[in-house]
């Protein structure tokens, strides 16, 4: 005989089972409060676990524990997300008696709220009265901030870019909703006072010889609106990989793994047949045998002229 004990939204059954093996299904409610998404980064995480006890007496408790993906709903059609946005920023190029003229940038997008797979039209002004060549460009950067202990770090990071044509001297670029197509991310985390994530695009001027010109305009990636119903937030969920470098480099795959044994009998055997009789019988040919197809030196090994 089978005791098991439930503890579900707050309530205590006891049920008697006898031996076999039983599928029991259950509901959870979440919460009603709005819950910070699923999200790993390099200094912290936020994760969510589902874990099911099995009570017996005179027995050790079984567990069982699996990861739950939430992914926070933000709506993009609400007002503030709606409304567009411009700035616009301007640079002397030179100083006193050396001033070339100045480069102004004017850039704008028809709203801040968009979601994955959306591309993201921007007008700019790139007004060039220097004496030198300038490239635009725009980027969309994501900025992970975390808070502990009153201690704060960020991490920027480039997760789309696109590059416009080149500027000459004494002229002007426009663009007319050049778009910027944003990738599979996570949507950003607002309601979080310990994690916050957040999305940026900037329309930047290379400027050869001097700072950069750039203005930023806030982008909130939410995960419904503008065609997208919020039923598909559980599937999306599977399109929002985090991708980290890691801290130390692979190593790359040894000899053995890349050239089998048979391969290369096979190949020392057809290059032996196929190189001429007074090669075969010379020393030049052992010079051959002794550095073909040999294993690469060890992926740890340091060049002594770099030490």
């Amino acid at each position: 005989m089978l005791r098991q004990q439930f503890d579900l939204s707050g309530t205590q059954d006891l049920i008697f089972f006898d031996s076999g093996t039983y599928e029991i299904p259950f509901d959870l409610q979440l919460p009603q409060s709005p819950l910070v998404s699923s999200f790993s980064g390099k200094h912290g995480r936020v994760y969510y676990m589902v874990q099911a006890v099995l009570k017996r007496s005179f027995h050790e408790s079984q567990r069982v524990n699996r990861e739950l993906c939430i992914i926070s709903h933000i709506d993009v059609n609400v007002p503030t997300l709606i409304s567009p946005v411009s700035q616009t920023c301007k640079k002397m190029i030179g100083c006193w008696i050396f001033t070339s003229g100045p480069i102004s940038l004017t850039a704008s997008i028809d709203r801040q709220g968009y979601c994955n797979g959306e591309s993201i039209p921007i007008y700019a002004l790139i007004e060039n009265c220097s004496s030198r060549l300038v490239v635009p460009k725009a980027v969309i950067y994501q900025i992970q901030t975390y808070t502990c202990k009153g201690k704060t770090k960020s991490i920027k990071q480039v997760v789309a870019s696109a590059r416009g044509n080149e500027v000459p001297s004494d002229t002007s670029s426009r663009w007319n909703g050049n778009t910027l197509k944003i990738p599979p991310v996570a949507p950003s985390i607002l309601n979080s006072d310990i994690l916050r994530l957040e999305y940026l695009l900037a329309v930047i001027v290379q400027i050869p010889g001097a700072k950069n010109l750039e203005v930023q305009l806030p982008v909130v990636i939410g995960t419904s609106g503008h065609g997208m119903s919020s039923r598909s937030i559980v599937n999306m969920s599977l399109l929002y990989p985090t991708f980290t470098l890691p801290d130390v480099a692979e190593a790359p795959p040894s000899y053995a793994e890349v050239v089998s044994e048979e391969q290369f009998e096979e190949h020392r055997t057809s290059t032996c047949q196929s190189r001429p009789d007074w090669l075969l019988d010379g020393s030049a040919f052992a010079c051959i045998q002794q550095f073909h197809l040999q294993p690469p030196p060890p992926y740890s090994e340091i060049c002594p002229s770099e030490q």
